[in-house]
């Protein structure tokens, strides 16, 4: 019976999630700013749909909540390039960082979209209302590469054509900014509230 003599794991897509300690303060402080900014700005449309996006660079905001995410997004991005063998010295290298808030209130969603320009996009989870069964809330990638549809007969995991995962408050998803994905409806009667970033190197 033949065995391979070596196997690789050629053009993956890298999907890292970091759980943020002691969460539940920073979280509260991120909601009160967010509803601060709601009342002064109507926001952005973007792939929102019946939710509210941040208007400019959230980190631009002199709340100490929205430094503390930014540190936390530089540090997962670094931690994620070395993660995925990153030969470049990602740590001396010009960083760009760019963040907004989303709010999608109950029947708010995402439509599918990428991140042009970007290394790394992100999403951090302020408020993820508990759901029992469904797809509210979750988020979906969508699989970059074509012409495989024809492997769906081997039901294998490496050619499945999209993954969704509902994260928890108080954790980060970091993705490749060139990865499709959107978000389901919000079928909650709560918010569903996060930070979301895009990290640049040059």
């Amino acid at each position: 019976m033949l065995k391979p003599s070596r196997s690789e794991k050629l053009f993956s897509t890298p999907l890292l999630r970091f759980n943020v300690p002691d969460a539940a303060l920073l979280n509260a402080a991120l909601l009160t700013e967010a509803e601060a900014l709601r009342k002064a700005d109507a926001g952005a449309n973007k792939s929102n749909r019946g939710g509210w996006h941040s208007s400019g660079n959230i980190f631009d905001q002199e709340a100490p909540c929205f430094a503390e995410v930014a540190d936390l997004a530089r540090e997962s991005v670094l931690e994620a390039s070395r993660t995925i063998g990153a030969k470049a010295d990602v740590a001396a290298l010009k960083f760009k960082l760019f963040g907004w808030m989303n709010v999608n209130p109950p029947g708010g969603f995402n439509a599918p979209h990428t991140h042009p320009g970007a290394h790394w996009s992100g999403v951090y989870y302020v408020s993820q209302p508990e759901v029992e069964a469904g797809n509210s809330g979750m988020i979906e990638f969508l699989d970059p590469r074509s012409d495989l549809p024809n492997w769906r007969i081997l039901k294998a995991p490496p050619f499945r054509l999209k993954k969704k995962i509902r994260p928890e408050a108080g954790q980060i998803v970091l993705f490749p900014s060139y990865l499709t994905h959107w978000v389901y409806p919000n079928d909650t009667k709560d918010e569903r509230v996060t930070l979301a970033f895009n990290a640049t190197f040059s």
